[in-house]
This record gives C-alpha cells, structure tokens and sequence, in this order.
C-alpha cells in the first residue's frame, strides 16, 4: 500500500511545541503553599490547652499581675495563628524538622524537653521563641542565610532561649519589679502628686522598661554561649556562629534603589513616570525626618544589636570547638537553597494578603530584579496597584499601608513616599500601563489575565 502524505506534521508539531511550552512556562511559576486550615485549628487548639495548664501553676503570690503577663503572651501567640502566620507546608516543616532533628539527637539534654520549630512567613529578618514552647524561623531571615549551619545556630540559639527559659524568668522579674516596696511607693508619691501625674507614670515605666530590655540583652549573651555548647556537638560547623552574627549585624542595610527601580518599571510609552511621583514633602508632617546620628542609638535599633560584642564574645569559644570534621551542610543543601527561592516570593505573598500592601510591593519589587517577566512578579504589581485603586476610592488606603517614618530605611521610606504621591487615577494607569506591556505574553497565567482586565476596566472608568 502506498504511503499516504501526512500534511498535518508541521501543524501537530507546532501545537506540540506551542503546549509544552504552556506547560513548562506554567510549572516554573510561583504558586503559594495552600493554607491549612485545619492544621491551624489543631495548633491553636493545642497550645492553648499548654497555656491553660501554665495558668493553674503559676505562684500563688502576685498571681493576677503574672495571669496578665501570660495572657498578654497567649495573645500574642493566638495572633500568630489567626493571622496564618505559621507556613504549612509539609516538604518545608519536614526539612526544618530534620535541622532540629540533627540537634536534638547530639544533645542529650534536648531530648526530653517539648518544643516545636516553624517557619513563619515573615518578611521581617528575625527568629523567635514566642512562648509555649513556640520557636518561630521567619523566612526573611531563613532566605538569607548561606548555608545549614549558619540556620542551626539559629535554632540552637532560640532552642537556649527556650531551655534557659528566659521568658518566663524575664516575666518573674517584671512582676517582682513592679510589686517591689520602691515601686509601690514610687506610685503611691505620683498618686497624691496635684500634676502630671500620666507623665510621671510613663516616665516610671520607661525606666522599668529599660532595666528590663538591658538584662534582655544579658540573655542574649546566655543563649549566644549555650547555643554554642549545643552546636558544637552536632556536625554542624560552629564557625558560622561568627559569620551568622555578622551577617545580622548587616541584615537591615537597605541595598534596592528603590528610586531608579520604580523609574524603571513605570515609565510606559504612553504613561512616562512623573518626577513628582518621587517627590518628598516638606514641613511639619512631611520629610520623613532623619534620626540624629547617634551609633548607640543607631544600634539598639537593628532588628539584632549587639552583634560586634556578641562576636568578640564567642570568638574564643568557637576557636575551642572548631573541628575539621565538621560540615556547613548536613541535612540537605539542594532543599535549602529550593526553599530559600519560594521564601522569597512567599513573603510578598504574605504580606499581600495580611494587607500590608506597601510592604508586599517592596519585597515584590526587590525579587523582580533581574527576573524580567516572572509571571506571579508581574501579575502581583497590578494587583497591589489594583488593590491601592479600591482601598483609595472608599478612603482606607491608610489602613492598608506603612507611612514614611524616621525608623524606615532610606529606599523603603522612599517608596511609602511615592504612594503617598499618587492620586486614585495614577493608580489605575500606572497598573493598566505596566500590565499592558506583557499582553498577551502572560496571558495564560490567570492572575495576570485577571489584574490586567481589572486594571483596563478601572483605568477606562
């Protein structure tokens, strides 16, 4: 039988690469982890139940004041599950398990002792132990970090917080402070003063306030020390204590140039970017106003100060515990580095749906350089451009937004500036304009589709 030509080939072959390629392109795109509801209420549930119990073991003496004290610290805690704050997914928290894991199994003295680690999806670059046995890893500091070690330092570190219970010896002294004979008679003086009586409490407080902040920071020295001890007997490298610390003590030094990445971004053919939009106002309420130099100062205000003297500090330890044997990699590398690349785009996303909007768009801009036409980085600018339209036409983008302060970074005040700049109209062009530049390219991811007909919709109104 003869063959018969088959003319369709070149058709098929295109639609074959025209839908792998749809799907290729679809696969790379960031898709945030799934919130587990359930998982939350079982926490929440859970913890709740450890807080109850601590209440009926507190000491019988200045009871109600420690009840306060715990109940402030439960509310705390119950916020971070009701804002879904904690990361469910289950690769992530198996993967922090197992950091914990290869802690717990070196030091006999963690094995009995009840704690959990999460990942929380923060932007800020902190770590924390919360209470109730809560130790939070925020991913805008996990995102930071360079290797495994410098990650177990931090555990070790927050898991000595934890084991030294310096929260709660914190709150036995703050309790002891203000039901203290000099307190007490401190007050009794403000009571029967004829004036400024609100500003003599303050003042009162402030003091109480620093004297508890300063035996803070001689935690921080104690848990510096006794993360160390537990590190030391892991495989884990104890050096990158030392680059860890010095890595947080540059971790809030603002490197996006916010000016020129905005300039860059918006500044369509048909809707250049105007120079007023960067424009700072001047006078009483405007400026953002710089702090006076003052290093001290400057230093009690880092997300982690401290840390030139918390590294002199362990240098002589670290020196003593270094081994050749040790690895910056243990559990596995490959993870790290794949989770510290979702952590970025997690943050944003976070931060988007807590309605921090000004906080979403910087961490979105910040991950967009270098990634042209990322399609979740583009589709999420028009929706925060978008969201900025609505929350403005019903007059509560104040709510929704940070405002320019001294206590903002230089490039971060900048942007809460523009935002301030903006008009409801600019809203709706610069979101339709910069979204118009990737039709149809993104139109098959269906966030873009959706931002960008919202944007064309409102910018035509």
């Amino acid at each position: 039988m003869p063959k018969v030509p088959c003319i369709l080939h070149p058709l098929l072959l295109v639609l074959f690469f025209v839908f792998t390629t749809f799907l290729f392109a679809s696969s790379q795109v960031f898709s945030p982890a799934t919130e587990n509801a359930a998982f939350f209420k079982a926490l929440s549930t859970k913890y709740e139940d450890h807080y109850k119990d601590e209440l009926s073991s507190l000491p019988k003496e200045n009871k109600k004041d420690f009840e306060e004290v715990y109940k402030l610290r439960w509310e705390n805690v119950k916020e971070v599950f009701d804002k879904k704050e904690i990361y469910t997914s289950a690769q992530a928290q198996q993967y922090l398990n197992a950091l914990v894991a290869e802690i717990v199994k070196a030091n006999p003295l963690l094995q009995n002792q009840n704690f959990n680690c999460y990942f929380s999806r923060s932007g800020v670059p902190n770590a924390g132990y919360i209470g109730e046995g809560i130790i939070l890893f925020n991913m805008g500091l996990f995102k930071r970090l360079d290797n495994e070690s410098q990650a177990a330092f931090i555990l070790c570190h927050e898991i000595s917080h934890f084991y030294l219970q310096h929260s709660e010896k914190s709150i036995r002294r703050y309790v002891a402070a203000i039901n203290s004979q000099e307190m007490q008679t401190e007050l009794r003086k403000i009571k029967n003063a004829e004036y400024g009586k609100r500003q003599q409490v303050d003042d009162l407080l402030k003091g109480l306030t620093f004297n508890i902040r300063r035996h803070g920071r001689d935690h921080e020295s104690e848990a510096d020390s006794m993360a160390i001890e537990f590190l030391h007997n892991t495989r884990y490298d104890v050096s990158e204590a030392l680059t860890t610390l010095a890595l947080l003590d540059s971790i809030d030094i603002d490197t996006l140039h916010i000016g020129g990445c905005l300039q860059k971004m918006f500044d369509a053919k048909d809707y250049p970017f105007q120079k007023r939009w960067l424009a700072k106002e001047e006078g009483l309420l405007g400026g953002h106003a710089q702090l006076k130099k003052d290093e001290p100062l400057a230093d009690s205000l880092k997300t982690h100060p401290d840390c030139k003297l918390r590294i002199k500090f362990l240098e002589p330890m670290v020196s003593r515990y270094c081994s050749s044997t040790s690895s910056k990699n243990v559990v596995n590398n490959s993870k790290m580095i794949e989770l510290k690349n979702i952590f970025s785009y997690e943050i944003a996303e976070f931060a988007y749906t807590s309605e921090n909007y000004t906080k979403s768009l910087y961490y979105t801009l910040e991950l967009s350089q270098g990634k042209t036409a990322d399609p979740y980085l583009v589709a999420q600018v028009g929706k925060i451009f978008n969201s900025f339209y609505a929350a403005q036409k019903i007059h509560k983008l104040g709510k929704l937004i940070d405002l320019p302060s001294p206590y903002y970074p230089g490039n971060y005040n900048l942007l809460l500036q523009f935002v301030q700049n903006l008009y409801l109209e600019n809203f709706a062009s610069i979101s339709y304009h910069f979204l118009k530049q990737y039709y149809p390219l993104l139109d098959y991811y269906p966030p873009f589709t959706s931002a960008y007909n919202t944007s064309k919709k409102i910018s035509q109104q």
